[in-house]
């Protein structure tokens, strides 16, 4: 089987595999336990199993304790109440009242979908949300219904202008899905930064160094030490480069760019909080950590039949696997296929689960009497 995209986390010697049918209910449970309605925990925890199953360990459950202390303290309402604020026959703004992302985020690419189906194009612009998970998620929703999927989201500061080196913009991902005739979509879900926050903390959790050429300290040098990278990035003190790297002799502009576009869209049209501000604001004497989402999706059989359309895009992708090879490298992938694979390895394998992530579990599920689940990391 092909290596997944980010399967960081199952290298770790110390990892077991856990099915995921029962971590998602181990999710469901934690949200409950929370005073999540039971409807609103089934989408979170379908949302984070989806990251996990897709290869994506950075937002799945290792997300699920960051939720769990932000309810605690108060930074996200359980009750999550959105309003649509403005309307028209294809758009949408709505306010998501600081509730649980993911809600808020099912709920905005739905009404989307809902549009397109009527009238070809659906978009709709959220504010007053929280982090959502993986982009890619609500792209897939778009094209399970046979359209194309767009999503985008801001984040706390962590990436700098280029020549720059201040976290100002988040890793504010541009995800990009198309149906095909093949067994999996085309879907391109990524940070507009080279590495993500939630990448540097699985790298963290199993004690492996970073890469060279990721981050830009606040003296234009570099750092590997997760650890400290964290560290830095919430005393601003450090930065994740952009796509495109440092400067402009590997154009790093065109990731900084691609950044700001995204904060654009997920903070402008909806009149939302952008830049320093998702890094957090006091309202009422509560501290918030806002962001904004955009969903646009396009109805496919608006411009052409879904199946020419399909297969069209299938052949594109089968023609550049294809293409001629680099020396000593024996296939091309194109954007969806490592996560598909990735899925239809860990529905048979399980989920890896590393040390940090089991202490995490550990936690949980003593502080909320979780015990009908016996996971084979108890002492």
């Amino acid at each position: 089987m092909t290596s997944t995209k980010v399967d960081v986390i199952s290298n770790s010697k110390d990892a077991v595999y856990i099915d995921f049918r029962i971590l998602k209910n181990f999710i469901r449970d934690v949200f409950i336990g929370l005073n999540v309605k039971r409807a609103d925990a089934d989408v979170i925890a379908d949302v984070l199993i989806t990251s996990d199953l897709r290869g994506i360990d950075s937002h799945g459950i290792q997300r699920c304790k960051m939720y769990y202390d932000r309810i605690r303290e108060g930074i996200y309402n359980t009750d999550t109440k959105i309003k649509i604020v403005r309307k028209s026959p294809t758009t949408a703004v709505i306010d998501g009242g600081c509730g649980l992302g993911p809600v808020i985020g099912h709920k905005a690419m739905r009404l989307a979908i809902q549009k397109a189906k009527k009238y070809g194009l659906g978009a709709v612009a959220v504010r007053n949300s929280t982090h959502f998970g993986i982009a890619g998620y609500y792209s897939l929703m778009a094209i399970n219904e046979g359209m194309i999927g767009i999503t985008t989201t801001n984040a706390r500061p962590a990436v700098p202008p280029t020549f720059g080196v201040e976290p100002m913009l988040g890793t504010n991902p541009l995800t990009l899905g198309a149906p095909t005739d093949e067994v999996f979509p085309f879907l391109l879900d990524c940070a507009t930064s080279i590495i993500q926050r939630g990448k540097i903390e699985v790298f963290d959790r199993i004690h492996q160094p970073l890469p060279d050429g990721l981050i830009i300290t606040k003296n234009g040098g570099s750092q590997n030490d997760p650890h400290e990278t964290l560290k830095s990035l919430e005393e601003r003190t450090a930065a994740l480069l952009p796509l495109g790297g440092m400067g402009e002799g590997t154009s790093g502009y065109k990731g900084f760019g691609y950044a700001t576009f995204v904060e654009i869209l997920s903070s402008a049209l909806q009149d939302g909080v952008f830049l320093k501000d998702t890094g957090g604001i006091i309202e009422e004497g509560q501290k918030r950590l806002k962001v904004g989402h955009f969903f646009l999706a396009i109805n496919i059989n608006h411009f052409t039949p879904l199946k020419r359309f399909k297969r069209a895009t299938g052949t594109i992708m089968r023609s550049l696997r294809a293409s001629r090879k680099a020396p000593a490298k024996s296939r091309i992938y194109t954007a969806g296929e490592k996560e598909y694979f990735a899925e239809t390895e860990r529905k048979n394998q399980g989920i890896p689960i590393n040390k940090s992530l089991q202490e995490d579990i550990r936690t949980m599920q003593k502080e909320l009497g979780l015990f009908d689940y016996d996971f084979p990391f108890w002492d």
